[in-house]
């Protein structure tokens, strides 16, 4: 299974990586370092012919421009492994881009993740996942709640995200917007 993301920008990403630091050194939590680059999933697949989907994936990013998003608060997915993240606020063009990749890469792949579906998608930037416990959120959200997560961010990339040993690691990364002629 593959997940198809959206690498940050370079201040959500300075923002993200200096909050996950401080969260290992303060409470041990690393678990979200499984993916070392802060980012923000729209679908995971199984894609049988990858070389079908990177040109799919190439093409639809020449067709698409920067995304502007915002971020607000702090959320959890509740659990035995608790997931702390920043809640990105859906708007038409996130939903459009999420809405045609959702549906075109589900006629190329044998398996969707579920909770990728478009009436179930809650795009989010993982900031604990994996090592955190029911007891522990009470000091990590009083920790967070010195910080403001009322963020711009903008999305300019797709990216192939495969798990390689212990970690996700980039594929290929693509960039949205034509390509210019250099001649």
């Amino acid at each position: 299974m593959i997940a198809i993301a959206s690498l940050l920008d370079l201040t959500a990403t300075e923002r993200v990586t200096d909050l996950t630091n401080k969260l290992e050194k303060k409470f041990g939590l690393s678990g979200v370092k499984i993916t070392p680059y802060p980012h923000l999933t729209a679908l995971t697949a199984e894609i049988p012919d990858m070389e079908e989907f990177k040109e799919y994936l190439e093409l639809t990013c020449l067709e698409t421009r920067k995304i502007t998003v915002r971020t607000t608060g702090l959320g959890i997915f509740p659990g035995q492994n608790p997931v702390i993240f920043i809640p990105v606020l859906r708007t038409p063009p996130l939903n459009d881009l999420h809405g045609r990749l959702h549906r075109d890469v589900a006629e190329m792949s044998t398996e969707m993740g579920v909770f990728y579906n478009p009436n179930l998608w809650l795009p989010h930037i993982s900031l604990a996942l994996g090592d955190t416990t029911p007891e522990i959120l009470g000091p990590v959200l009083s920790f967070l709640c010195d910080y403001n997560f009322n963020w711009e961010i903008t999305l300019d990339n797709l990216t192939i995200l495969q798990k390689c040993g212990d970690y996700f690691l980039k594929d290929e990364e693509y960039h949205f917007g034509r390509r210019e002629l250099i001649s």
